[in-house]
């Protein structure tokens, strides 16, 4: 059967049961194919990561069986851009298809963004930095506001539940914002979020960018990031990665790690460290205490010739 004939039905709705972004008498209209040279991805998509391994498979199946699920588009400036469907989007085009089925529903941009950030945080591959950020998203969005204020609105409802501080009106109005969004995705409510979710964005660039990749649980990356030496916990994270080490192994290699940095630097370090320290300071600039350091440096030149 060729793509023009494909009559398969639009995406599933029911992702979005509980995301007022249409109205019920809008419908999307019948399933037909689009030039993939027609399509556009939008400028910021919330999905920054796809599995190489799990992109070829899909390219793979899309060769063989085509797009079965049409991909959500939206009219913009002659072209259409992608809503949902980027995954198979890509495949599409790494498996040499020239067109693709599609559903085309014309949205505003604040809808197109709502939707596409509800449906990646429906996907079942979600790791917890992605489903992280996409909340902080979705409640950026819902609020107008950027990411740090959600941030900061949150914690302040933590300490407001604690009792640390006195709610006011608009505490109160943003908690009424802020719990719908959390009931409506069934997967943890927003104290939850606060103590569990929101330490992950502190922790290391290095540690962040092995969850967004999929590489890593959650769980080892917080054991890896007590780790301060910064080439150390590298590392362990390389190592954890390639080798696929257990949590427990993790925790031993960073209660090694801790005691080896407790201990004492040897005399080799102790000069490596004092010449780096050396080339950054201003103190050559000071004439008495450069003539002090030519003369320690003179002794110590002397020592290491006669060694």
């Amino acid at each position: 059967m060729s793509p023009r004939q494909r009559t398969q039905p639009p995406a599933d709705r029911s992702k979005l049961k509980n995301v007022a972004l249409f109205s019920e008498e809008e419908e999307p209209t019948v399933p037909s194919t689009v030039s993939l040279d027609q399509i556009i991805l939008p400028p910021n998509q919330p999905r920054r990561y796809f599995d190489p391994q799990a992109m070829q498979s899909l390219a793979e199946s899309v060769k063989s069986e085509g797009i079965l699920q049409p991909l959500l588009v939206r009219p913009v400036d002659e072209k259409y851009e992608v809503v949902a469907g980027e995954r198979r989007y890509r495949a599409a085009l790494e498996s040499g298809l020239t067109e693709v089925p599609v559903t085309v529903r014309v949205m505003t941009d604040d809808q197109a963004v709502q939707y596409a950030l509800v449906e990646n945080l429906q996907r079942e591959d979600l790791n917890p930095i992605e489903e992280t950020e996409g909340i902080l998203s979705l409640l950026a969005f819902r609020l107008g506001c950027d990411l740090e204020e959600v941030t900061s609105k949150l914690y302040r409802m933590e300490n407001e539940a604690k009792g640390k501080v006195t709610r006011n009106v608009s505490g109160k109005e943003e908690t009424e914002a802020i719990e719908p969004v959390f009931t409506s995705l069934g997967r943890m409510n927003w104290l939850s979020f606060v103590r569990t979710r929101l330490p992950l964005l502190k922790l290391p660039a290095d540690i962040l960018d092995a969850l967004r990749a999929g590489r890593l649980e959650y769980t080892k990356a917080k054991a890896i990031a007590q780790i301060k030496d910064e080439a150390e916990r590298q590392r362990l994270l390389s190592d954890a990665i390639h080798d696929f080490l257990s949590l427990s192994r993790i925790r031993e290699r960073v209660k090694e790690a801790k005691v080896s940095s407790s201990e004492p630097p040897t005399l080799a370090e102790r000069m490596g460290a004092t010449y780096k320290l050396a080339k950054k300071q201003k103190v050559w600039d000071d004439p008495k205490k450069r003539k002090k350091l030519e003369s320690l440096l003179g002794q110590i030149e002397a020592l290491l010739s006669k060694a």
